[in-house]
């Protein structure tokens, strides 16, 4: 059946630390039956697990009772207790995150999260209503900067791919001095827990003894990788904004607010992607 494969197959390979197979084991914008629920806002994962498993969920008009049966959501039809739940249209977002804003939908700290900055004006009265949006990658709470949020699983697979190479753009303040020929060990790469870590591009914009401003491009959004490369070069990061991504830059967008991207804009700035209009 398109868009949905066993749920024997979905439990094989290796999985990250969150349970998920490998990005190379999966099809593009394929997730857990149990997690499409989830993402679509249709229940919990708890709650959609034992949906599935009580046998109240069909895709594609057959009956699915394996939570890890691999779907892509925006392929297939989804019924609970027989009653089709609506492909969303295709909604992608970029948020200018303020830095202490986490990236997630709930935080056991109490801390704001980007929803919350979803929540306030950014577009039309009622644009995000009813909107399931996900992050195409992650910042961390003490970074800035650009943050796209989207409902395609698809499009957020193909962007935060490292085999499509898309450029991320950082605009960095570490302490002390950086000077240009330690810079270049930024894209010459380090190894850090046993993993490879490589700008692909460094400039220094500014420097003295007390701190330095560069301007770093990465193309792989690994965890953390621009404070990893710099501590390893000796230098604390003190302040990191992302400031593009892909064709897609943040310009004079406020901290906190948002601006749906167009389908157009998203294929120019994406050559290649699964965009969807």
């Amino acid at each position: 059946m398109a868009g949905i494969s066993s749920g024997r197959q979905e439990s094989q390979g290796p999985r990250d630390r969150r349970g998920r197979r490998d990005r190379r084991e999966r099809g593009l914008g394929e997730v857990s039956l149990e997690r499409a629920l989830s993402k679509l806002g249709l229940a919990t994962r708890s709650a959609a697990r034992l949906l599935i498993l009580e046998g109240r969920v069909t895709v594609d008009g057959r009956l699915v009772a394996e939570p890890l049966a691999a779907v892509v959501p925006e392929r297939v039809r989804i019924a609970i207790d027989g009653r089709e739940t609506p492909r969303p249209a295709p909604l992608t977002v970029m948020l200018h995150k303020p830095r202490g804003i986490v990236t997630t939908r709930s935080d056991p700290r109490g801390r704001p999260t980007v929803y919350s900055c979803l929540a306030a004006p950014g577009g039309r009265p009622g644009e995000l209503a009813g909107a399931h949006l996900v992050p195409a990658g992650r910042l961390d709470a003490a970074t800035s900067g650009l943050l796209l949020l989207t409902n395609d699983t698809r499009l957020a697979d193909w962007v935060t791919d490292p085999a499509h190479a898309v450029p991320r753009i950082y605009l960095v303040t570490v302490r002390g001095e950086l000077t240009p020929e330690r810079a270049a060990r930024l894209t010459a790469g380090i190894e850090d827990a046993g993993e490879r870590l490589a700008a692909s591009a460094a400039t220094v914009r500014k420097r003295s003894r007390r701190e330095t401003h560069l301007v770093l491009e990465l193309t792989e959004g690994k965890n953390r990788e621009v404070r990893r490369l710099l501590a390893a070069l000796g230098h604390e990061v003190t302040a990191l904004k992302r400031v593009a991504f892909g064709g897609l830059e943040l310009g004079d967008l406020p901290p906190g607010a948002w601006r749906v991207v167009a389908a157009a804009e998203l294929r120019a700035a994406f050559p290649g992607a699964p965009v969807r209009d």
